[in-house]
């Protein structure tokens, strides 16, 4: 399997508008039904938000990667988020939305979709405003250093998520396990974590980069997760049917996770 410094390698040819592409528009970003991977992604999120449990000052997004569709709940219940990346041409790729700029990713049927699932009858563009003032921060990040920001984040995030990061820059299911630490030395003891990543998968294309990614199964999140300090309150999957396996990718499915770092003793 392919070192860090390798992995690091292969993402200086990642092109992000190649990625979104290739997983944010059609096929898999069809809303005409929840049968399709988005939704589903979208669905998750919008019904562990919906809790109100996880709440508070500070979500910090691990490896945001181009997108911005896994903040659309969160941003109902935090003051401010803080969209992460390895990479400086994804961490542009999320300005130029933020600041709403001609030629930025359209993200606006995601907006929608949300809006229309978590049914409060909110004008989407209210949405998509709030998010963008939430969005203050869009920092560098590397998930494989004990101080995954360079230095503590101060205060602690109330809530971490991250989505199809870790498992992808890990060269193996040990780096993963570490890398979860990493990411858990941000969030304050008690803190939330909502985690959606790939199932099966061993590679996957953003343009002329090929990527490596660890396959992982369920039962390899249930022990990456504790191995990393979290208790898991919930855990579900989806299976990527035949239509969508579009050769972007290996991926079987899609996990999403939702784990809590305990309470200092």
């Amino acid at each position: 399997m392919s070192s860090p410094a390798e992995l690091r390698e292969g993402y200086e040819h990642f092109d992000p508008r190649a990625y979104l592409r290739n997983n944010y528009l059609p096929p898999r970003a069809d809303f005409s039904s929840e049968e399709f991977v988005v939704p589903w992604k979208l669905r998750c999120l919008a019904e562990t938000f919906a809790s109100g449990e996880i709440r508070g000052r500070t979500l910090i997004d691990v490896g945001s990667g181009p997108t911005i569709y896994q903040l659309l709940s969160a941003c109902d219940h935090f003051e401010e988020i803080v969209a992460t990346d390895y990479l400086a041409v994804n961490r542009e790729e999320l300005g130029r939305w933020a600041r709403g700029e001609p030629g930025a990713f359209d993200w606006s049927p995601f907006i929608q979709h949300v809006c229309k699932i978590e049914g409060r009858g909110e004008p989407w563009q209210d949405k998509e405003r709030r998010l963008r003032e939430r969005l203050r921060r869009i920092l560098p990040i590397d998930v494989h250093r004990p101080e995954p920001l360079g230095a503590p984040l101060r205060p602690p995030a109330d809530a971490l998520l991250s989505a199809f990061c870790l498992e992808a820059v890990s060269p193996d299911r040990a780096a993963f396990v570490r890398a979860l630490a990493h990411v858990g030395n941000l969030l304050r003891p008690g803190g939330h974590a909502l985690l959606l990543g790939a199932l099966g998968e061993s590679f996957y294309l953003a343009g002329p980069a090929r990527l490596p990614v660890v396959p992982l199964e369920e039962s390899d999140v249930r022990e990456a997760l504790a191995a990393a300090g979290f208790a898991l309150r919930e855990l579900r999957s989806y299976a990527m049917p035949p239509a969508l396996r579009t050769g972007v990718d290996d991926v079987d499915g899609v996990f999403f996770a939702h784990a809590q770092k305990p309470l200092e003793a």
